[in-house]
Formats: structure tokens, C-alpha cells, sequence
């Protein structure tokens, strides 16, 4: 039964039944129907003839009548979420239009700015070395095609009048890049603007260093946005530390900070970097807020910071963020970084790491947009994950994971690390750190009464050269797939150092590889970097010693998407308790892969500049979604491996070679890993290839084909008579894969559609069983036909469900097994085939 429900003039409410008949409501009424659906908007029949007899001033009113109150009452609030969520989408668009139409200005001028120079150039090539044209709407020269920044002041010196000039050149130089045409900017690949998207992202060409912009649309206010992005190192995580070392107030209400800014080092092989910083705050005459920063150095007669040892002083260029307020609350966000690494002072394969506008945007810019973005979603959807933690609390659980990765990674005197005498061999370093209580945050003792014995820490690192493997592929295989490099009994050795209690995890099963459980925890909003806790089951003994049954590990993973063009990937991990204690030790070890080739940075000159340069267009335009040869864009990286192991000194030659084997081991198993996933050693698409025209491989394709026609009567292919059999299996679009014949049957081949649908490589395939993948039912299902399949030979199944290795729902609309018989005809495997199957 339903109504239409209108509020009276007096504050009463009318409900029109479908006969026709008013129920009109009083005021004291609605205020009583209005309390019960706060506490249960969904009352159930007894629930509301409940309410009737509790509240005399409802008894003249029908239960049925009731009912059509509170289904008009959830309409109505259905409507007001969704009339809000709509406001709050079109404010999105029309700031998104704003900025768009600033873009489209600027780029015209940009294009009318390249048209004049190109004619000017034409008209006198003779001289196009030494003429330069000003372009006096951005405050800024060209010079033969590219540009540079003219200083408009001599030089200065360090006096507060001084430092005021610095920053004033500063911020119009910096505004010049953030809203004119100082820096040629073009669109960075895979980045399309929208109401949902970061934002419009866009690199240098053709500049100075490395440089890149950002804007974007946040629901903070202006002051709380510059606040956040002042405080670096909570959202970059490469940046170790920014300390103020002096302070002053300029007389337009503005301020100047001279800062120290240090910088992690991503990889082994390269030194960390520092800047010394001018800050200048501001407020424009429009109301905007603006932040710039630039390096001081020697030309400008400021004051000047001393080197420190084992960095090496980069410099940023004028650089910030301009802040507008934003109608109906919000702001825009014009975001500049603009540096140079010093790329000279690394080994040259490093240098595209430090030549790349690409990483820089990846890393620096697009991270300020959406650690933004994240406490924007914070503020407006405050939420407690189901572990009891606060966005806030696993944002500072995965900063901690992260730097004290960098932290081993970079092992700086001044945390206490020293080097360690290498053993003869120098492919692994090792460094130990005898007061670690700096570098982990906390005490290694618990308030809850379960000590800590070890009292140091010692870090084993390496790095080395990866060839064509796609980062995110790899890095997705080591998540999944542990047990092929990792030693249990090592896991459990780290997890007795941070032993404090009882088990009081409870949790619901998510994904299980191979002996490990993975337990989602919490992500970004783009998914881009995602936290969660590993569950390795019944570690037992080791050594005569008594190691937990279960291992937990608190794991980061980012960069496994390999869509997104030339990103880094980081697999972080540490041992904790199971109680999960705010206050436990964290002590980190993983990986970091990142591609070296400059290749895929849009800022070379011969590269189209769109965002359809990031696709390859196959023959006859059906590239398919396996496909990663042309979407990766790395032939080429580099992976820094950093394990770190607490003990007591006494162990500390004991521990430094178990450290070393077991990194020399871990790097064994990722070169057998990385061979088997390159496309050089197994076709064009990574990890998924057959074995590359063995004899085994064809015959086990003549097998299928031949059992299939044996038991069903007709053919599998309609070419199972040419030399490309196994090219035909391969390629053909239902998913089949072979599962062995034992007690507990494992899976031992499966095509290219078999390995997308089970969402795993040829390499990682027999760590999955066939019960794994089928739901209950289907587990029912195939336990009562199983014998029908040795006997008869094969059986069909009816549509279901069933589940990738991810955990994923997969459908298929129908399924058909049969024996695979060998040459002496005797069962060599199962084979399956799910037809028309598509994840849910």
C-alpha cells in the first residue's frame, strides 16, 4: 500500500491513501513517528503495533497507515541524499569548468605565443641564435624556442628587506608557471579530467630540470589546505625531514621561513638530496593564498647553508601552491613542483630516475592532490574500519611503514647506523643500528608487561637490474605468491622480536596463497596504494626454538596497477603483534622496483603528446586486455631490496650471515621469478605464455584435443590438424586448464583465457587447487559427478560461480570436464572448460 505525503501550512502532515482517504497527522504526532524512525527506519509489523500501543496519541491510527508514513519517510530521505549528492557533483562541475576554461586560455596563449616565435624565426634564421622575445603577460624571455626566467633585480643580500625581494621574484616567477605560459606544459599520459578524477595533471617540455603542475578541486578551506601542504613530510614520502631555521613577518601581512629539506635517496645506488629553502606566504589582492618556495644559493647573496655529508644540494626552482577559495565551500588548488636533481651525481642508468617529469608528478605532486583529496573524505565521511583504526591512525601506520623502509634503505649516520665489513663479497650491504629507538619511533619494551630481548637492529641491502619485467607485475607476484621467495622459519624468527600478547585478531577470510591469508585493512581512494595484514599459518619450530604458530605482518603495496604508465612499485612489510598495539615496534622490510627508461616521459621532443600516445594500436584494432607489451613502457629498472632483523649484540656475527644468505637467496628467487615473467624468455604477455614451443606443451594440446573428441564426438577446434594446435588452445576464448589427478588435485596448465579468469601466471598456477576456485556449492557439485568423470569420461556442468585466486567472483554460463587420456591411454589429467565466463 502506498501513499503520497504532503506537509499543511500548521506543521501537520497528510498522507493521500490509494482510496482516496486523508490521514492527516498532528504535529506531536510526526514528532513521535519522527523518533522511531531515527532509531529504525525499517520497523518491522510488530514493531509498529508496538508503537501504536506505547504512544497513545498513534492509537486512532491504522497500522497499514503507518506503514505508508515510514515508506514515504525513506523516500523522501532517499531524495534529499541524492538531491545533495547531486548539488555536491554539479558544484564539482562547475569548478572543473572554471578550471578548464583557465587551461584553455592559457594554452591559447601558449599556442599564440609559439605561432609569433616560429614566424619571428622564420623571418630571420640568420640571426635565431641570439634573438629573444619578451613575453610580457608571464614575465618571462624566450631564447632560441625555450625559456627561461629573467632575474628583475640585481643581486641581494640577507637583510629582511633582501629576503623580501627574494620571495617577491619568487612568487611572480612561481605564478608564471602556475597560470601562465613560463613552462611548456603538456598533458601527462592516462591522466583525463573529470568530476571524479585528481585533477588536470600536466609536465615540463623542454625546460630547465624536471617540472610539474597540478590542479585540482578539495573540499577543505584554503588555510587548512596550505597548512597541510606545508607539512611535507606527512604526505611525501620520499622527504625525511624539513626543519625552520628562521622566521619573519613581511609588512603586507605575509611570511618568510628559511628551511633546511632533506630527501631520501629510492635506491642503494644513489645519494640522498637536501635543499636549502626560501618560503614565502602570501594573500593575493583576490583573496588567494599562496605558498612558494625556492632554493637560495650563492648568485643571490642570501643566506647560505653549509653541505652536509652524503647529500648532495639540488635545487628547486620557484615552486607552490596558489589557493582559491572555492563558491559553496572548497578549494581550487594550482600545485607547481619544478627541480633540479642533480642527475650528474648518480651512475648514468640512474639518471632517467632524476631526468623524469613523469616520476615527478607521480611521486610529489599527484601524492600532495591526493593525500588532500583523502582528508577531504575523511572530514566529510568520518569512519572506523573494522580493525578498530581511524583513517588517520592507518595513514600514520603506513607513513611509519614507509620511512622506516627509507630509513634502511638510506642508513644515515645520525640514526645510529654504522657499516658493516663485507664478507669478501659486495653484492649485499650491511649496516647495524645498536639504538634503534630513534629510527622505529618507540621503545622496544611494552607497557603490557611482554619485554622485548633484542636491543639492536641490522639491515641487509642490495640492488640490482631488472630487464623487461613490468614493476607491477612483479611486485603483484611477490604479494601473492611468498612462499617462492620468502623462508618461514626467518618469518618467525622476525615475529618473536615483536611478541607481545595473546592473538586478539578477528577477522573475515579474504585471500589465501599458497599458506598465507591476506586481510584487507584499509586504501586510498584511488586504490592506488593499499594497506593490509598477512596471516602466515602454523610456523611451528625453528631451530629448537619456540616461534609463534601464526605470523602477522603489516604489509603496504602500491604500483601494482600496470595501466598506469611508468609508476614505481613498493611492497612493504613488517612483523607485528597480533594484539595490534599502537605502541609496538615497526620494523620494515621489502621491495621498491622502479623504471628507469626516460621513454616513457612525455617530455621529449619526438614523443605525440596526447593521451593516445600511451596506447599501441594492434593489427586490426583488437588489442586485448592481457596485452603488455606496449602498456608498460619499461624494458628496464631498478629493484632496492632492504631486510632488517632485530637481535641482541651478542648474535650480531650470527645475524649478519644469516642476513646475507637470506638476501642473496631472496635475489636468486627474484631473477628465477623475473625470467619466467619477461616477455623476452615467454611472449609478449609477461608471466602468461606457455612454455615456449616445447615438445611437452604440444603434446599436451594433442592430448586435450584428442580426449575432448574421444568422449564428446565432435571436435574441440576446428584446426586441431594444423602444426598451431597449441597456438589455437592458447588463443581460444573459453577458459580451459588441466588440474592433476591426485587426492588433492592442483592445477598444471591453463590458456590464456584459463589464467585470466583464475587471475594468475603459468608460474604461480600449481599453488592454486581446483577446490579452491569453486563455492560451495560448486565444491558440492563436483564432489557427487567427480566419479562420473573416470567413469564415463566427462560430465557437464551447469552455470555457476566460482572464484579467482584474487578471491573474485567469476560466472560462467556453463562448464564441461573430461579425462585426458596419454598415449598408453591411461588418465594423465582433468581437463576443464568454462564457457562464456565473465567476473562479477
Amino acid at each position: 500500500m502506498m501513499g503520497v505525503s504532503s506537509t499543511c501550512k500548521d506543521g501537520s502532515t497528510k498522507i493521500a491513501m490509494d482510496n482516496g482517504k486523508y490521514v492527516r497527522y498532528t504535529p506531536e504526532q510526526v514528532e513521535a513517528l519522527e523518533r522511531l524512525y531515527h532509531d529504525c527506519p525499517k520497523p518491522t509489523s510488530m514493531r509498529r503495533q508496538q508503537l501504536i500501543r506505547e504512544c497513545p496519541i498513534l492509537s486512532h491510527i491504522e497500522p497499514k497507515q503507518i506503514k505508508v508514513w515510514f515508506q514515504n519517510r525513506r523516500c523522501r530521505e532517499k531524495q534529499r541524499k541524492e538531491s545533495s549528492r547531486l548539488q555536491g557533483v554539479n558544484r564539482k562541475l562547475t569548478a572543473m569548468n572554471k578550471l578548464l576554461m583557465e587551461e584553455n586560455d592559457r594554452l591559447q596563449k601558449q599556442v599564440s605565443q609559439l605561432v609569433y616565435e616560429n614566424s619571428y624565426f622564420r623571418q630571420q634564421p640568420q640571426n635565431a641564435t641570439n634573438l629573444a622575445t619578451t613575453d610580457t603577460s608571464c614575465e618571462s624571455v624566450v631564447t632560441s624556442g625555450q625559456h627561461h626566467l629573467t632575474p628583475q633585480h640585481p643581486p641581494r643580500d640577507a637583510s629582511p628587506a633582501g629576503l623580501l625581494s627574494i620571495a617577491e621574484e619568487s612568487l611572480a616567477q612561481f605564478l608564471s608557471k602556475a597560470t601562465g605560459t613560463a613552462v611548456e606544459w603538456v598533458q601527462m599520459p592516462g591522466m583525463k579530467p573529470g568530476p571524479d578524477s585528481i585533477g588536470i595533471v600536466a609536465i615540463s617540455h623542454g625546460c630547465t630540470g624536471v617540472a610539474a603542475r597540478a590542479c585540482g578541486l578539495v573540499g577543505l578551506e584554503p588555510t587548512r589546505v596550505a597548512e597541510i601542504l606545508k607539512d611535507r613530510p606527512s604526505w611525501f614520502r620520499d622527504c625525511r625531514a624539513v626543519d625552520v631555521i628562521n622566521a619573519m613577518s613581511t609588512g603586507n601581512g605575509g611570511s618568510i621561513e628559511l628551511l633546511y629539506m632533506q630527501l631520501y635517496a629510492p635506491t642503494t645506488l644513489a645519494p640522498a638530496r637536501d635543499f636549502w629553502l626560501l618560503r614565502y606566504t602570501s594573500v593575493l589582492e583576490d583573496g588567494s593564498l599562496v605558498v612558494c618556495e625556492r632554493s637560495l644559493n650563492n648568485t643571490q647573496n642570501g643566506p647560505s647553508m653549509p653541505p652536509t655529508q652524503h647529500f648532495v644540494r639540488a635545487e628547486m626552482l620557484p615552486s607552490g601552491y596558489l589557493i582559491r577559495p572555492c563558491e559553496g565551500g572548497g578549494s581550487i588548488i594550482h600545485l607547481v613542483d619544478h627541480m633540479d636533481l642533480e642527475p650528474w651525481s648518480v651512475p648514468e642508468v640512474l639518471r632517467p630516475l632524476y631526468e623524469s617529469s613523469t616520476l615527478l608528478a607521480q611521486k610529489t605532486t599527484m601524492a600532495a592532490l591526493r593525500h588532500l583529496r583523502q582528508i577531504s573524505q575523511d572530514v566529510s565521511q568520518p569512519n572506523v574500519t573494522s580493525w578498530g583504526r581511524r583513517p588517520a591512525a592507518l595513514r600514520a601506520l603506513s607513513q611509519r611503514l614507509s620511512k622506516g623502509f627509507n630509513e634502511a634503505v638510506n642508513g644515515f649516520a645520525d640514526e645510529g647506523w654504522s657499516l658493516l665489513e663485507s664478507d669478501g663479497i659486495d653484492d649485499v650491504t650491511v649496516l647495524v643500528n645498536s639504538s634503534p629507538t630513534k629510527t622505529m619511533g618507540v621503545n622496544f619494551s611494552y607497557d603490557n608487561g611482554f619485554p622485548s630481548m633484542s636491543n639492536a637492529v641490522l639491515c641487509a641491502k642490495a640492488s640490482m637490474l631488472l630487464q623487461n619485467v613490468p614493476p607491477a607485475i612483479l611486485l603483484r607476484f611477490l604479494r601473492e605468491h611468498r612462499s617462492e621467495w620468502a623462508d618461514s622459519g626467518i618469518d618467525a624468527y622476525a615475529a618473536s622480536a615483536v611478541k607481545a600478547g595473546p592473538c586478539s585478531l578477528q577477522v573475515s577470510r579474504a585471500g589465501n596463497f599458497g599458506g598465507q591469508l591476506i586481510l584487507p585493512l584499509a586504501h586510498t581512494i584511488e586504490n592506488e596504494e593499499f594497506m593490509e595484514i598477512i596471516k602466515l599459518e602454523n610456523m611451528g619450530y625453528r631451530e629448537g626454538m619456540l616461534m609463534p604458530s601464526d605470523v602477522f605482518l603489516l604489509q603496504l603495496c602500491s604500483g601494482v596497477d600496470e595501466n598506469v604508465v611508468g609508476t614505481s612499485a613498493e611492497l612493504i612489510f613488517a612483523p607485528i603483534d597480533a594484539s595490534f598495539s599502537d605502541d609496538a615496534p615497526i620494523i620494515p622490510c621489502g621491495f621498491r622496483i622502479i623504471p628507469l627508461d626516460s621513454g616513457m616521459d612525455a617530455s621529449s621532443p619526438n614523443r605525440t603528446l596526447d593521451l593516445a600516445s600511451a596506447l599501441e594500436v594492434g593489427p586490426a584494432g583488437n588489442r586485448t586486455s592481457g596485452d603488455l607489451s606496449g602498456r608498460s613502457g619499461c624494458t628496464k629498472s631498478v629493484m632496492t631490496i632492504a631486510f632488517q632483523f632485530a637481535f641482541e649484540m651478542h648474535l650480531q656475527e650470527n645475524v649478519a650471515s644469516m642476513a646475507r644468505q637470506y638476501v642473496r637467496s631472496i635475489i636468486a628467487s627474484v631473477q628465477r621469478v623475473a625470467l619466467a615473467l619477461s616477455p623476452s624468455h615467454s611472449g609478449s604477455h609477461p608471466g602468461l605464455w606457455p612454455p615456449n614451443g616445447t615438445p611437452e606443451a604440444h603434446t599436451l594440446a594433442r592430448w586435450i584435443c584428442e580426449s575432448y573428441r574421444c568422449y564428446l564426438g565432435v571436435k574441440l577446434f576446428e584446426n586441431e590438424g594444423s602444426d598451431s594446435i597449441l597456438k589455437t588452445l592458447w588463443h581460444h576464448s573459453d577458459a580451459l586448464m588441466c588440474c592433476s589427478l591426485k587426492a588433492l588435485p592442483i592445477f598444471t596448465f591453463a590458456n590464456q583465457a584459463g589464467l585470466d579468469m583464475l587471475e594468475t601466471t603459468l608460474v604461480a598456477l600449481q599453488d592454486i587447487t581446483l577446490e579452491k576456485i569453486f563455492d560451495d556449492n560448486g565444491r558440492k557439485t563436483l564432489c557427487s559427478e567427480f566419479p562420473q568423470i573416470m567413469q564415463q569420461g566427462f560430465m557437464c556442468l551447469q552455470g555457476g560461480i566460482c572464484l579467482s585466486s584474487m578471491g573474485r567472483q567469476v560466472s560462467y554460463e556453463r562448464a564441461v570436464a573430461w579425462k585426458v587420456l596419454n598415449e598408453e591411454e591411461s588418465a594423465h589429467c582433468i581437463c576443464f572448460m568454462f564457457i562464456n565466463w565473465s567476473f562479477v
